[in-house]
């Protein structure tokens, strides 16, 4: 397949989608870097085909009883029967983005910066989740779900993260960045809300499907040290094609996981087939 070419997404998938791994786009409102990425064609099963970690059960205990001695509002649920999956069969992009902002990012996707629209599955249809903890966002994602109704689903004053709850969210007081820095990993001082918390790896379990092209963008501010080693051990992980995995290394979190756990779960995560090209946004 080639860039602008619509999916077979019925029997493969391509991991370029848009052909973008080590392509760069500036743009006015968000700035992104993408190096690496596969350049080959990726396969993946037809849609009932599910992969499984043959070790999930002692792996996830391990994690569950991890995360219970760490200063984390709930622990990780990559595996819950009560999940309830899509019954859609028509294949379509689906954009998640985690740290949305005011949906800068969104509107990056839809000007091509993530591969051409065009290209999407089913003659170019496409959904995004857009995922943001600070407040002062949701009238600008209410917004663009007013513009894209049906499409676009915001989730505004609420925290991305490994497992349902509520958790105290610090607003960074740099207004001239945007408030870029602010977190629920990192305590700013000055501004404090109690925001609840979607479990992204069920967001995914219910609204994606194996036949569709699934972007995950994460740029949660320290809060990834805990989502992607639990998304690690969700059994059909490889739902997601791509994750734009902004990681903040400078950030000094308390992680439910070690630093190796982490390393690994994103080990884990690319030999299932997601692919994870590097990736920093200047702005969030």
């Amino acid at each position: 397949l080639k860039l602008g070419q619509c999916f077979n997404a019925q029997v493969t998938k391509q991991s370029g989608y848009g052909n973008i791994g080590s392509q760069m786009f500036s743009l006015a409102a968000i700035v992104l870097t993408l190096i690496g990425g596969s350049s080959a064609a990726r396969m993946r099963g037809l849609p009932n085909q599910k992969v499984v970690n043959p070790n999930l059960n002692a792996t996830h205990a391990a994690i569950q009883s991890a995360s219970r001695h760490h200063n984390t509002p709930c622990t990780c649920d990559a595996n819950n029967p009560t999940w309830i999956p899509p019954t859609r069969t028509v294949p379509k992009c689906i954009f998640i983005d985690l740290g949305a902002a005011d949906g800068n990012s969104f509107r990056a996707f839809l000007s091509n910066s993530y591969g051409l629209v065009s290209g999407c599955p089913s003659g170019g249809q496409w959904e995004a989740w857009l995922v943001e903890a600070n407040g002062q966002f949701t009238s600008a994602l209410a917004a663009e779900q007013a513009a894209h109704p049906q499409q676009v689903h915001q989730l505004g004053a609420t925290a991305a993260y490994m497992c349902k709850g509520t958790t105290s969210f610090s607003i960074d007081p740099d207004v001239a960045h945007n408030r870029w820095g602010s977190s629920m990993k990192v305590d700013h001082g000055v501004h404090k809300v109690s925001v609840p918390l979607v479990n992204v790896i069920q967001l995914i379990a219910e609204n994606t499907i194996p036949a569709d092209w699934v972007m995950l963008k994460v740029d949660v501010e320290g809060a990834e040290f805990d989502i992607i080693p639990c998304l690690a051990q969700f059994p059909n992980a490889r739902l997601v094609d791509r994750m734009y995995l902004e990681e903040h290394t400078w950030l000094s979190v308390d992680s439910a996981f070690t630093k190796q756990q982490y390393e690994q779960a994103k080990a884990s995560l690319k030999t299932a087939g997601v692919d994870i090209p590097v990736y920093f946004s200047h702005t969030m």
